[in-house]
């Protein structure tokens, strides 16, 4: 029986960290048979905090059975200076990018911190808000007011991951996105709820896999009806006939993660902005 290797990951960021997680975890996923033990240590922004952090990154580095990895989006020359000289392996994210991008430009970065996840573009700060508002006011079909405003309507059974797709929709990209639940009763019928009817081309389906599905719901009512094998199976039966009968696209989003269903939303709809 082989053990699984665990590594120690530091994330360390002068702002959030949300770019240090993001771009570091992405690189991770291409490494199989190994455990990592993620860390972020956001907000490392003076020397005083980057020698703090670097105390605690040494003594992993001495307890841990391998030495811990760094991925840093430090902007802080002195900062970076600390965190360099840890008992770690030190990948600094934007040195690896911005030397590059400035002898093309041939400006040199502006070295400020925060800049990835701040109210810098405040415009766009405030079209995430607006998404974000009007995704919770239409959430599973509670409001149908300003509904045109939509740049796409989910459809799709109870639980197949419609609210969450439209939240990171709106938070991320500033998609005006809501979605519709569709139910039994109107699954029954061989046409469109009156209340989609006339929005066709906004519409986006999605599905899962009887098994999944049934599982989820079982987290919610267990033992019900509702969360049933034959209720799935027949719900999602129903529902791909009804996009294929309109030649609504959808997705099966049973092994899929929200980035990727939204990505293939927006992909399809035209929504790249």
């Amino acid at each position: 029986m082989t053990v699984e290797m665990q590594r120690v990951v530091f994330f360390v960021s002068d702002g959030t960290g949300i770019t240090a997680e993001t771009l570091g975890a992405s690189l991770l996923t291409q490494f199989e048979g190994i455990s990592f033990k993620k860390v972020t240590l956001p907000f490392i922004n003076t020397p005083d905090k980057a020698r703090v952090s670097a105390d605690y990154i040494n003594h992993v580095a001495d307890t841990a059975s391998a030495r811990p990895i760094i991925f840093s989006t430090t902007v802080n020359d002195e900062v970076r200076g600390v965190l360099r000289g840890t008992r770690a392996l030190f990948l600094d994210l934007f040195d690896a990018f911005i030397t590059p991008i400035e002898s093309e430009l041939g400006v040199k970065s502006t070295h400020a911190t925060g800049r990835a996840h701040s109210m810098a573009d405040i415009n766009r700060y405030h079209a995430r808000i607006d998404a974000m508002n009007f995704a919770m006011e239409h959430d599973d079909g509670q409001s149908v007011r300003d509904l045109e405003r939509a740049d796409v309507v989910l459809i799709a059974p109870s639980r197949c991951g419609k609210t969450p797709t439209t939240l990171y929709l709106a938070l991320q990209h500033a998609v005006f996105a809501t979605n519709f639940p569709l139910t039994e009763e109107d699954l029954e019928q061989p046409r469109l709820p009156k209340t989609l009817q006339g929005y066709e081309r906004k519409l986006f389906g999605l599905t899962s896999d009887p098994e999944r599905l049934s599982q989820v719901r079982s987290e919610r009512r267990p033992g019900s009806k509702y969360a049933g094998l034959a209720q799935c199976s027949y719900e999602l039966r129903q529902a791909e006939q009804l996009y294929r009968r309109l030649k609504i696209p959808h997705l099966n989003s049973a092994n899929m993660s929200i980035e990727e269903i939204a990505a293939m939303v927006m992909e399809e709809k035209g929504l790249r902005h």
